[in-house]
């Protein structure tokens, strides 16, 4: 796995990031804040603040990641553009990696048998 840097334009961060719920939501269909907000507390039981909503999203359409939308009333919809589909894949396919190395590693260690910790011996260094 290589290393990952907070400056690398397409890096979204940690699974529960706000950018990477927000492209997932969005990955769905366009959507307005409050929208997102709501879609967002329903498929992962967070709940983003108005402050960290639009501090992403301003984040994220600089970025090229998403877009405005036109919209006939005061709300703004977003869609994601094809760099913010890439950008989410490239994120779900290093959570995939992660996920099935954790697998990996508790399916190991359950069929490993245990191991008991030896009696300490006097005057013996371990």
């Amino acid at each position: 796995m290589s290393k990952r840097t907070r400056s690398a334009p397409n890096d979204l961060g940690r699974h529960n990031e706000p950018a990477v719920l927000i492209l997932t939501s969005l990955a769905s269909g366009n959507k307005h804040g409050y929208a997102l907000t709501k879609d967002i507390e329903e498929f992962s039981g967070i709940s983003l603040g108005p402050g960290t909503l639009y501090g992403a999203i301003a984040r994220l359409e600089e970025r090229g990641l998403i877009a405005p939308t036109p919209s006939p009333d005061r709300r703004q919809p977003y869609r994601v553009t094809s760099s913010g589909r890439a950008a989410l894949a490239t994120a779900v396919e290093e959570m995939r990696l992660l996920a099935d190395e954790g697998a990996k590693r508790l399916r190991s260690r359950r069929s490993s048998p245990r191991l008991r910790p030896t009696p300490a011996v006097p005057g013996v260094i371990r």
